[in-house]
């Protein structure tokens, strides 16, 4: 597998790419497209250990970059013991920020509450909203847990917020102007910040 499949550059950034695994499959999602993130092949042949993340963050240069992101194909909770040890690394190593980019759905995953573990590692947790009620979330996500899912990550992201310094719920520049204002209600409910991702993101 090459090494880039595991750790690519994306915008002058650096991302670490855990799985092919996700518990949604989304109908805006860049899996589905074509072309993937800026034409590179992200499938992964498999998934790989942390000393084949640590090895190829070593060979992109890691200590570069401000900031280095868990966003892959897949959701990167679905490898979170991975995930963890990857993030112990870079932060004994470096002065990098991480952050995950994830759909909140961790942990229905995991069977228990992942989130003390992003303790004093995680610096930025990144949720995926993407719609102002279950209802309509299950339509866009087609999520393995139904409409559940909806609220299995509103609490994930009221979790995560005890731990994490900055806890982010975003949708994507799709949905309508009302119904981006929903959710935006329901990010300061939640007692987390806000964003509107293009979609390109």
């Amino acid at each position: 597998m090459a090494a880039m499949n595991v750790v690519y550059k994306y915008q002058n950034a650096l991302y670490i790419n855990l799985t092919n695994r996700c518990t949604n499959k989304c109908r805006f999602c860049i899996r589905f497209t074509p072309s993937g993130v800026d034409h590179m092949d992200l499938w992964l042949e498999h998934e790989p250990k942390a000393d084949e993340v640590i090895k190829a963050l070593e060979e992109n240069d890691f200590r570069d970059y401000k900031e280095i992101i868990f966003c892959g194909y897949g959701e990167p909770t679905m490898a979170f013991d991975i995930l963890i040890e990857t993030a112990k690394y870079i932060k004994e190593n470096s002065d990098c920020k991480i952050r995950i980019n994830t759909n909140g759905h961790g942990n229905r995953i995991a069977g228990y509450d992942i989130t003390p573990k992003m303790k004093e590692l995680i610096d930025c947790v990144s949720i995926s909203l993407n719609a102002e009620n279950a209802k309509k979330y299950n339509e866009i996500c087609v999520c393995d847990y139904g409409e559940e899912g909806f609220y299995e990550m509103l609490d994930f992201a009221k979790k995560a917020s005890r731990y994490v310094p900055d806890v982010i719920l975003s949708v994507v520049d799709v949905i309508g102007k009302d119904e981006i204002e929903e959710c935006r209600k329901i990010a300061e409910k939640t007692g987390v910040k806000f964003r509107v991702r293009k979609y390109s993101e």
